[in-house]
């Protein structure tokens, strides 16, 4: 057991052993040194996440990031702060949610990556 340097939560670490949760969130950060390889909590892991992502998104064209997502198109259990934010009760999904479709949906959501997200439409939580 390990505690996440950032909040001070216990970490349960199995990455040892080939496989462990964090294996499912994008590898878009890069590794620490090697003297500070402390495991983050779930949820400072997503947020440090998709503070990433946002980063990555200015950075590469739609197709380069739908190649990025496509790994994770059949992870069907969704991530926190990765997939979705909550927002009033509803869940906002992310760009990184969309992108793992692989195209527009054409519903105009909010995070839309393709370039069609609705700009007026107030109700729109996707």
């Amino acid at each position: 057991m390990k505690t996440c340097p950032e909040c001070n939560t216990d970490v349960a670490c199995t990455a040892d052993s080939g496989t462990c949760w964090c294996m499912s969130y994008p590898p878009v950060l890069s590794v620490p040194a090697s003297d500070n390889l402390a495991c983050l909590c779930p949820t400072c892991l997503a947020k440090r996440v998709n503070s990433k992502l946002d980063d990555i998104y200015q950075e590469y064209t739609t197709e380069d990031l739908v190649r990025l997502a496509k790994p994770y198109a059949a992870n069907t259990q969704l991530i926190e702060n990765i997939d979705y934010t909550k927002e009033n009760g509803y869940m906002v999904l992310s760009a990184w949610y969309l992108l793992k479709r692989g195209k527009c949906c054409g519903n105009g959501c909010r995070h839309c990556p393709y370039g069609n997200a609705s700009t007026n439409n107030a109700n729109n939580v996707g």
